[in-house]
């Protein structure tokens, strides 16, 4: 199959579906039928409308030839795996593995499902979100909601083999239920996913640091986090693993964290979750969560940047947090990033915003003389 690129009639029709899309998210759909009705509503729907549609083969169809915008400078490979463009969904919105068909054909170039836990979780009390447009982000308290990793993990396979082209990776947690003891049991927790998700998708994300569980972050501390790899170096899988770092952590002490991790059997970051400090942040003091979006830009390119130039040689990293253009993801691949993801965006912007991502950033490789994304990783760092 050719490339949208290099096909004049596909680009145009790409080029004016994506106008079109963007058009009609921003006067219709996002006025009048998601930020009409509560966010925890909103996202019910939005969860509900990707679990019918993605099973509508034509729909699918005219989705892919309508955005599925394809370059050859997009494509990639990190850690062994190729992808088609460096941009993907974070962990955090499709739980379940309710959304992976829609992606597939959007145009993602890898999808991370989850956070999923050993058991089924009920999450925290609702309200899960809360709008923040001023700032664009959202205030997250969902606390790991998700049927298990049990039934997660099946979708998520199944789901990789079905895909077009887009990579799957599974994020796997600790339960955040009344049943949560002490280190021991937490390290069991994760092994116990690791151990379902072993060689089952093309990659697997270890989060450590969600801010919104009963549990707290016990692993974003340098021993705890070596004593639980300890145990995941014993699980056998070849599929790479990343884990999921906290946002807020000075320098020294997120990078005793980096040193850990070079130990052991991981191969990349992920940074970073959500932002806890609110400083020069309008939110209501009983609004519950950590911050997406705009708000963690700044110092998760940071955090990016000094990863990439201490680590880079042995530590792969991806970015998330506060891509809203591809200025954006092409600074955090500048930084270090060799991925990109984003979650806020797709909700501010609409669904056609992987296709602007992608198709901005193919125009600012080329701009810079690139040949491909992996000649640009780093490059400011």
């Amino acid at each position: 199959m050719g490339f949208v690129s290099n096909d004049f009639w596909h680009d145009a029709v790409n080029k004016a579906t994506t106008d079109l899309f963007t058009f009609g998210y921003r006067h219709v759909v996002k006025p009048h039928m998601v930020f009409s009705i509560p966010p925890d509503e909103a996202h019910e729907r939005m969860i509900a409308f990707c679990r019918t549609t993605g099973r509508i083969a034509p729909l699918m169809w005219l989705l892919s030839e309508m955005l599925d915008y394809t370059d050859p400078v997009l494509e990639t490979t990190v850690m062994g795996i190729d992808f088609t463009n460096p941009l993907g969904l974070s962990a955090g919105l499709d739980k379940n593995c309710d959304m992976a068909t829609v992606l597939d054909h959007a145009g993602f170039g890898f999808e991370t499902i989850g956070s999923t836990t050993s058991r089924p979780c009920d999450g925290n009390e609702r309200p899960w979100f809360h709008r923040l447009p001023e700032y664009d982000s959202m205030l997250v308290h969902v606390g790991l909601a998700n049927d298990g990793s049990a039934a997660v993990i099946d979708r998520a396979e199944r789901a990789w083999a079905e895909s077009r082209g887009m990579q799957i990776s599974v994020s796997i947690a600790r339960t955040n239920d009344d049943k949560v003891g002490d280190l021991d049991e937490g390290i069991e927790d994760y092994r116990i996913s690791l151990e379902r998700a072993a060689n089952r998708t093309a990659m697997v994300e270890v989060n450590i640091s969600c801010p919104n569980t009963r549990a707290g972050e016990p692993f974003c501390d340098p021993d705890n986090l070596d004593r639980l790899f300890d145990v995941l170096d014993g699980v056998d899988r070849r599929q790479p693993t990343m884990v999921k770092m906290p946002f807020d952590l000075p320098w020294p002490r997120f990078r005793e964290l980096l040193e850990v991790l070079t130990e052991h059997d991981v191969q990349g970051v992920t940074l970073a979750n959500l932002r806890k400090d609110r400083e020069g942040i309008a939110v209501p003091r009983e609004w519950l969560g950590g911050l997406s979006g705009s708000p963690t830009y700044r110092r998760g390119n940071e955090l990016i940047r000094r990863t990439y130039r201490e680590f880079g040689d042995r530590l792969t990293v991806a970015g998330v947090g506060g891509v809203f253009t591809p200025a954006q993801a092409y600074e955090k691949i500048r930084c270090g990033a060799s991925l990109v993801m984003f979650i806020s965006s797709l909700m501010y912007r609409g669904p056609q915003q992987i296709t602007v991502l992608k198709r901005g950033l193919a125009e600012l490789l080329r701009r810079d003389g690139f040949d491909a994304v992996s000649q640009a990783v780093g490059i400011d760092a």
